[in-house]
């Protein structure tokens, strides 16, 4: 059985094998766990049924009993995510989803709490102390559901005038396991594709869509029914079972608006901490919400 995951570490786990094509390092960093997987080749791509670049996988506690030192994780994480950022230039930071479903409203929430910079130059800037701000652009497109609009094409107009140097793109994931679920982050260079994780593909927002580098950024907060299904009975065939008639069906913890408030203020202070080192990340979600 084939479950979906947009983790990529969930789709490197092959017990202690190597993988050829694969690059794949872990090592502790406080209370989070990191590890970095690196798809060099097509041998890889096909092995992990994604494209090649960067992922890198930070494993916290869960979020919905722990939010200790929510700033210290973010500038934690907030160093790998520059780590894929090119050094100068404006970043356009999107945030995909659907404000009006708790699971799917990472994307926007987060992006209401990264703090626009690209208006503040000049002498006000030189005046109140925020010379130096890197230049970023927020930019929420709503669905295709809402918009009749794919969002890709939205951001591609905005990529049009804004000229960024990086996109970053967050969204909600799907995980193969409930353990991963409020309690993971994956940041990657490779874009991201819009309701892949629940089987309902929409048009990727990556390089070669935009013309630029596009970062995704994204916690697990669904997992396929069929998963629950078989971790509990231990048996293949009990994951059909909870798919009547064919129909796909996802799973989300009871506790998904705590998870979402803070998955949300631990991405916002990430992307700040990021794009804002000389700053406090915390300070900068104040100031933009």
């Amino acid at each position: 059985m084939q479950f979906r995951t947009d983790l990529a570490i969930e789709a490197a786990t092959q017990g202690d094998k190597a993988i050829p094509g694969i690059k794949q390092e872990s090592r502790q960093v406080e209370d989070i766990r990191l590890t970095r997987i690196v798809i060099e080749n097509e041998q890889g791509e096909q092995a992990l049924g994604r494209p090649r670049g960067t992922y890198i996988t930070a494993e916290l506690q869960p979020l919905s009993d722990d939010e200790e030192n929510m700033e210290g994780k973010a500038k934690i994480l907030g160093d790998e995510l520059r780590s894929l950022l090119p050094e100068s230039g404006v970043v356009l930071v999107t945030g995909l989803g659907n404000q009006s479903v708790t699971p799917d409203a990472l994307g926007p929430r987060s992006a209401g709490m990264v703090l626009a910079t690209r208006h503040i130059e000049g002498e006000f800037a030189r005046s109140t102390g925020l010379d130096k701000l890197r230049p970023a652009a927020v930019f929420v497109p709503g669905v295709l559901g809402q918009t009749g609009v794919e969002s890709s094409e939205m951001v591609k107009g905005i990529c049009d005038i804004v000229k960024p140097a990086s996109v970053i793109v967050i969204d909600a994931l799907a995980a193969r396991s409930v353990e991963r679920l409020g309690c993971t982050v994956q940041i990657c260079d490779t874009g991201i594709a819009p309701g892949s994780g629940v089987g309902n593909n929409r048009m990727a927002l990556n390089k070669e869509k935009l013309g630029v580098p596009v970062i995704g950024l994204g916690v697990p907060t669904v997992v396929d029914a069929r998963t629950v299904a078989m971790e509990l009975t231990g048996r293949e065939e009990a994951g059909n079972q909870v798919t009547p008639r064919g129909a796909e069906m996802m799973v989300t913890p009871r506790e998904i608006d705590l998870i979402i408030k803070r998955a949300s203020q631990l991405v916002a202070m990430t992307i700040n901490a990021a794009l804002q080192p000389d700053y406090s990340p915390l300070s900068l979600v104040s100031a933009a919400g």
